[in-house]
């Protein structure tokens, strides 16, 4: 043959670089494994949590508790998450896969149980605390076993398909609870959850694979109490901003700025503590993670979009239920379209990501977020239900583009061994800025329309005044979240540390 006639097959044989990169790429069968039944575990957690948007004003009108106290069963859930969280860190270093996914999802199960016959708003709240508890664990479970298992090369196509989890569950979430409330009780909300979670533990506790190794890492029980108060009282002060304003607070407002500052001082107590145990590796959230500037920086971009999410989650229910009169069938049918598209767009998002990086989705993605909340702020009572559902579908678009960036940006910013921190940190602020959207929103529609009322505006009017006031806010933090976007990068692939699961 001439040399000619060998140069094709010469091109076409597979190098010893070629080779090495798609072992590099290729991820651990039994990794992936994990990886699935984690996602399964976080679909029925974030399931259950979406309902309750749903089915707050009827647990309200059945258990005869106010709205203001109602909204506690979902801001209970996210401050539960915060305060647990941050302990992950030194679960997942104690504990082994399979272990920290039997603790998770029995006391996922057994919160699930206890609300689903909870005689009283009391015991109902208890077991959404428990629940949340499990959740608290499966979520960095799962963002740490992606980032342990799954090349930087791959990171945004996995993550992508978490996306699709996270989005259909709140997708499902509403319509199902809204289907359930037309057809029985709130009550089968939970029943409905409850034998899904028990087959996801029985399934997870057979086939669960260990990844990684254990280590002591030690407990810092003032760390933990710490952070609980520090959490706990800043939410539950931001919660109580808009109460203290109205007609019948529920404490005077200068107790509520002294808790929100007492709130402050502990959470730099906590960090302080931090700083000191981790010269010696001995914290219980080692704050290293943020030396990593692109990590600080696709954090807060997380939370700002997280605080706006979820309280607008929250609010725009009760906007259409109690202004725009909608059953809750058609509430839940409003918000599908766009969660769905959200989920379908996950894959495609993560693809985009590992091939051109962060700019091009996130910077657009958190405009559109901005876009809708600025909308938002110019709903009345006679706002069309078509336009919702369009802005719906707009902001969900906006989300996907944004969150899988920022999950693969932010974590992948980290050495090996910090992953596990690095999620619980991310978690964290994600549920208490969450927490406090939630708290700021609801509180803020209340007080501004009880005020509108009694200056003599009708009730739908106010109630649409109280609305346009909460995303107000939410469309200010959006905004925020768009400048900060700018300077959030992809990090560079580089497989120094990466062991598979080891």
């Amino acid at each position: 043959m001439t040399a000619t006639d060998t140069t094709p097959a010469t091109d076409s044989v597979p190098t010893v670089d070629d080779a090495r990169a798609a072992h590099d790429a290729a991820i651990d069968p039994k990794g992936m494994r994990v990886i699935w039944i984690l996602m399964i575990a976080a679909f029925v957690a974030i399931l259950n949590e979406t309902t309750m948007s749903i089915a707050l004003p009827h647990l309200n009108a059945d258990l005869g508790v106010p709205p203001e106290l109602g909204q506690w069963l979902t801001s209970a859930f996210m401050l539960t998450m915060a305060v647990v969280i941050p302990t992950t860190g030194f679960l997942l270093q104690r504990l082994t896969t399979r272990q920290a996914f039997v603790l998770a999802m029995s006391l996922f199960t057994a919160g699930t149980a206890l609300a689903m016959i909870a005689p009283n708003f009391e015991m109902l709240l208890v077991g959404r605390v428990v629940q949340a508890a499990g959740t608290a664990i499966t979520m960095p479970l799962l963002m740490t076993t992606v980032m342990t298992v799954v090349p930087p090369q791959s990171r945004g196509r996995i993550m992508g398909r978490v996306g699709v989890v996270i989005s259909l569950a709140p997708a499902i979430g509403p319509t199902l609870a809204g289907v359930l409330l037309e057809v029985a009780t709130w009550r089968w909300i939970f029943g409905v959850v409850l034998p899904i979670a028990a087959i996801a533990l029985i399934i997870g506790a057979k086939l669960m694979a260990n990844l990684g190794e254990t280590n002591r890492a030690p407990l810092d029980v003032l760390s933990v109490i710490l952070s609980a108060f520090a959490f706990g009282g800043l939410v539950y002060g931001l919660s109580q901003i808009g109460s203290a304003e109205s007609k019948t607070p529920s404490m005077p407002i200068e107790a509520v700025y002294g808790m929100i500052a007492g709130a402050v001082v502990l959470l730099a107590l906590f960090v302080w503590r931090q700083l000191a145990l981790q010269k010696r590796d001995d914290a219980l959230l080692d704050l290293r993670v943020f030396r990593a500037r692109n990590f600080t920086l696709a954090i807060v971009v997380m939370g700002i979009l997280s605080l706006a999410m979820f309280g607008t989650f929250t609010a725009l229910p009760l906007y259409m239920q109690d202004v725009l009169q909608l059953d809750s069938v058609t509430t839940g049918l409003v918000v599908l379209p766009g969660a769905i598209a959200m989920g379908l767009l996950g894959p495609l998002i993560g693809r985009i990501y590992d091939a051109k990086g962060v700019a091009l989705l996130l910077i657009p993605g958190t405009a559109l977020v901005a876009a809708v909340m600025i909308y938002y702020a110019t709903l009345t009572e006679s706002t069309p239900v078509w336009a919702l559902v369009i802005a719906q579908i707009t902001m969900s678009v906006g989300m996907s583009m944004s969150f899988t960036p920022l999950f693969s940006a932010s974590l992948g910013s980290l050495q090996p061994k910090l992953y596990s921190h690095g999620s619980a940190v991310l978690n964290t602020l994600q549920q208490v800025a969450g927490a406090a959207g939630v708290a700021v929103l609801i509180t803020t529609m209340a007080s501004v329309a009880a005020s509108r009322e009694a200056a003599g505006v009708a009730e739908l009017a106010a109630g649409a005044a109280g609305a346009r006031a909460a995303f107000l806010f939410s469309a200010v933090v959006a905004v925020i979240a768009v400048v900060a976007a700018v300077f959030v990068r992809k990090p560079e692939d580089s497989q120094e540390g990466f062991h598979g699961g080891h």
